[in-house]
Formats: C-alpha cells, structure tokens, sequence
C-alpha cells in the first residue's frame, strides 16, 4: 500500500514534469502497460475533480493506466455517487490519499456567482442541482466582497468550494472518517492553475506529509 506521504510526493513530482515540459518517458499508457492492468488496479491516489476538458488528472500529474482512481463532476462537487466512489476506492484498493481538485476559472462555480450577484437563473433541474451544492462557498463570501473584483470573488469560491467538498468527504462518510482516524487516509484539497499548469496543495496538508 502506498502512503499518503508517498503519493503525495508521487503527485508532486509528476505535476513539476508536465509544468516543465518534461513528461515521464516509461511509456505509462502503451500496450505493455494496458497488459499489466488488466488483472487488476492499484490506484495510489483518488483524485475528485471538475468535468473541465482543460483539466485531466492523469496529465495534469503525468500518470499512466492504473495510477490514478479519477471522479470528474462540474465544480467537483460532492454528492452520495462522489462519496461512494472515494470509498470504494479506499476500501477496495487501499488507497490512502483523496485529492479534491478545483481549477482556475471554474465554470461552475462562475455560475454560481452570476445567479447570486445578478440573478442569473440555471433552469435546468439537473444543472441546479450541481449550483445547489456550491452555493453555500459562495454565499458565505459575498458580504465581504467587492462589487468590482468579480475575478476575486471567483477565485476565492474556487477555494472555498474545494474545502467544502473535502470537510463533506471527511465527515458524511462514517467510513472515511474512520480510515482518516485509524488508517492514515489524507483528503486534502489543491486548485489547478489553467494559467501555468502547476497544482497548489493548500495550507492545510499536514506538516508530517
């Protein structure tokens, strides 16, 4: 099993690689790999992330078939569904590092904001659904935000959003909760910059990891 330090690191590393333009050469994805993985997966990290087609996981952290278990949703959002899957995988797989992923410029989160500055209303019952779920970060934002810094605003409900999804993950799922307290399972969250390309893993990561 790999520890959430290590695969931390492992994400660390791969993200530098793909910032700098310097992509791993062990031909992680081609027909030897593909072979390999059919047996079975070990997945050494979850990562929850938005739908973004600017924004995949496996590139962004330059893995290959089999290294990451990915869940992509509009604004990386938690619902039951996202919450079954992380603890799938950790149960399932073992896998000890769950990464919430927002991104710059996020398109949900955007939405969110316009309908509660302007009143701009999503209309489809789906869509709301997932606006639902981000209002409360943005809500909590907007008596202390300026009228002419939209861009602020969004940026800092990308972040709250993030943190958001990962206190649902730690503390609506008895069982995650449990392997956090008993297993040295580490959710943390991170944003994606679509300007540079590099991931910040925020300030809460703990200083042991």
């Amino acid at each position: 099993m790999t520890t959430a330090r290590d695969a931390l690191a492992r994400l660390r590393a791969g993200n530098q690689r793909f910032v700098t333009d310097a992509p791993s050469l062990d031909r992680r994805s081609d027909s030897s790999r593909r072979n390999r993985v059919v047996a079975g997966q070990e997945p050494f990290a979850v990562i929850l992330g938005c739908s973004d087609s600017r924004v995949p996981a496996e590139v962004v952290f330059d893995q290959g078939l089999g290294d990451l278990f990915v869940i992509r949703v509009a604004g990386n959002i938690v619902a039951p569904s996202q919450i079954g899957s992380v603890e799938f995988a950790a149960g399932k797989f073992g896998t000890r590092l769950v990464v919430v992923l927002g991104h710059s410029q996020c398109g949900a989160v955007l939405a969110t904001v316009n309908e509660l500055r302007k009143g701009t209303a999503t209309h489809s019952p789906h869509m709301r659904s997932i606006v639902d779920r981000i209002r409360p970060s943005v809500e909590a934002l907007l008596e202390s935000a300026s009228d002419d810094d939209v861009d602020a605003l969004v940026q800092d409900a990308v972040r709250a959003n993030v943190r958001a999804s990962v206190a649902q993950l730690c503390h609506e799922s008895e069982l995650l909760e449990q392997l956090v307290r008993e297993d040295g399972l580490l959710v943390i969250g991170a944003e994606y910059s679509l300007e540079t390309g590099e991931v910040e893993f925020f300030d809460d990561v703990p200083d042991d990891i």
